[in-house]
């Protein structure tokens, strides 16, 4: 059933994600919808905290024309992130495939968030 739902979706794994973010010539930003004490953890340096529940309210503040990579923990909620996103005319959103576990996976830095 996820299979179809998940087509439309976009992905770059974990290794094209540190590429685009040592390359300046891309413009995007990182958004991890996973819950404050998961992204207390530890995240993908420069993402900004934005649960997934808050997502709709928060939307405003993104740039629909903008470059957009969503991070979870294993990919499923990001991957409704963008569904959600595309949906409400955002074209340039990408999943990171395997989330914070494909991230670490690759040995890749882990920031720690500055959470208030």
């Amino acid at each position: 059933m996820f299979g179809s739902m998940f087509n439309s979706v976009k992905e770059i794994n974990a290794s094209q994600l540190a590429d685009w973010m040592d390359d300046d010539s891309q413009d995007f930003r990182i958004i991890d919808v996973r819950e404050i004490p998961e992204i207390a953890q530890g995240m993908v340096p420069g993402a900004e905290p934005v649960p997934l529940r808050a997502l709709p309210a928060r939307m405003a503040e993104l740039d629909r024309d903008g470059k957009i990579v969503l991070v979870c923990r294993s990919g499923a909620r990001s991957a409704q992130a963008c569904m959600f996103m595309q949906q409400n005319g955002f074209e340039n959103v990408y999943n990171l495939r395997g989330g914070m576990m494909g991230w670490a996976g690759g040995n890749l830095p882990i920031a720690q968030p500055a959470l208030a």
